[in-house]
């Protein structure tokens, strides 16, 4: 299903700027042939929509409270009809979201409607295609946060037509083998979950009171100073992309933190408030979702900058080992989530004061750092594991990426296959042995 797909025999260049050369059977049309734009108001019964770059747009009831809720003027906001598509204020990053439920949504974004519903199927994977996203750039309009796409410029693009046949084909396809990497990442990250499970077990059994002897409970407030972080302007591009790691929770995915995903410059640090926190300090997420069902924790590799979000916890000296600390919050996490309460519109915080008078058992430094070399061997094979499944995912969610670039274009041919296939995903059982094969082969061609 995935290995050795062919190209179609003949290709023909097209005008567009980003689909280069397509089968020469297919054919282009203007965004606004395909598409006709949906502007009505005036029904305030409908549910609220919430539009997300994961999940399509779907009934905000099921997104939570992450957003901000319209509670009046409801008669002006756009309504949308299942299988419609959403230009948000975030499509520009992420592409076009079909519409999963009928209801009314922000009278900011554009509602789109297919003129053709065999063409919609299609169309669903063509506007989350990196080939189509990265298209949007010519149609946005805007700086920074201010930046949307600008419909009647993207009204102009050219889109790929496949016959209707090759339509289906192509959906078809797709779904079964989104279906199949879907369930083998799935897969992958229930093993994480339960290598990670493992550790936290050896730590726990290393962290009971049999191995702390008779040391004595201290507030942690006794035992640490505390360092809290923000966030520099964004509009000022002299405080961004330089070489200062700027922590963030989600750069907090192992037990040290050797970087971080964005950075910014000496100036930075000069004009502004903003102070570098120490290598080997204990960072903490104290605010977000994530909040939700896990808290975060690790020790900082090298010195490093916080977002607002993050909290620093320094040791004092010859009171508390760091990788001690670390390792005590990470075991006693379900202690530490009991902390966490519900601040404004729905986000979660940590009650950094209720953390800082709980009280931690300290045993001398010497113990702490047996303590943490004994957890950090005796999980280091289990860690291994886990890292390994991680890159797996990314691995897999690259190909997804790029294999549904490559289906919409044209630039594999996929009827023979579809032909072959299933008409509903539930019959695909007989295929998996056949498909996790596949996958595993391209996991393999990936990491040589």
């Amino acid at each position: 299903m995935f290995r050795n797909l062919p190209r179609y025999e003949q290709y023909e260049p097209t005008k567009s700027p980003w689909l280069g050369d397509l089968p020469s059977h297919w054919c282009t049309q203007r965004t606004k042939t395909l598409l006709v734009e949906r502007s009505q108001k005036g029904y305030p019964q409908e549910p609220l929509l919430a539009a997300t770059q994961s999940h399509g747009v779907i009934l905000k009831s099921d997104y939570g409270t992450r957003t901000v809720t319209a509670t009046k003027d409801l008669h002006l906001l756009k309504l949308v009809e299942v299988g419609d598509f959403v230009i948000s204020l975030r499509s520009f990053q992420g592409g076009i979201e079909r519409c999963h439920h009928r209801g009314i949504i922000s009278p900011a974004y554009t509602v789109l409607k297919a003129k053709s519903d065999d063409y919609r199927e299609y169309l669903t994977y063509l506007f989350k295609s990196v080939p189509f996203v990265d298209s949007l750039t010519l149609a946005i309009t805007g700086i920074r946060e201010g930046q949307n796409i600008d419909f009647a410029a993207l009204a102009v693009d050219q889109l790929p037509v496949p016959t209707p046949e090759e339509q289906a084909a192509i959906a078809k396809y797709l779904a079964h083998a989104n279906a199949r990497i879907s369930k083998a990442i799935a897969a992958k990250t229930r093993l994480i979950a339960l290598l990670e499970e493992q550790v936290a077990a050896q730590a726990r059994e290393l962290f009971s009171t049999d191995n702390h002897g008779d040391a004595p409970f201290v507030p942690l407030k006794r035992l640490v100073a505390t360092r809290g972080g923000m966030t520099p302007s964004k509009d000022n591009h002299a405080y961004w992309g330089g070489e200062v790691p700027w922590v963030s929770p989600k750069d907090v995915k192992s037990r040290v933190l050797q970087d971080s995903i964005d950075h910014i410059t000496q100036t930075a640090l000069e004009q502004t408030s903003i102070s570098l926190v120490p290598k080997g300090a204990v960072v903490i997420v104290v605010r977000g979702m994530i909040l939700a069902r896990t808290v975060p924790v690790a020790t900082l590799g090298v010195d490093s900058t916080l977002n607002q979000d993050m909290k620093a916890l320094v040791p004092r000296e010859g009171k508390l080992k760091s990788e001690y600390l670390r390792d005590w919050l990470r075991v006693h996490e379900a202690e530490v989530l009991e902390l966490v309460e519900t601040a404004g519109h729905g986000t979660k915080k940590l009650d950094t004061d209720a953390l800082m008078n709980v009280r931690v058992p300290v045993p001398s430094l010497a113990i702490q750092e047996s303590l943490s070399a004994r957890i950090a061997s005796a999980g280091a094979a289990t860690r291994v594991a886990a890292t390994r499944a991680r890159s797996e995912i990314t691995l897999l969610q690259e190909f997804r990426t790029r294999l549904i670039a490559d289906v919409v274009t044209g630039q594999v041919d996929v009827r023979a296959i579809a032909a072959s296939l299933p008409d509903t995903l539930e019959q695909d059982t007989q295929l998996d042995a056949l498909l996790d094969d596949d996958l595993e082969d391209e996991l393999g061609e990936n990491e040589e």
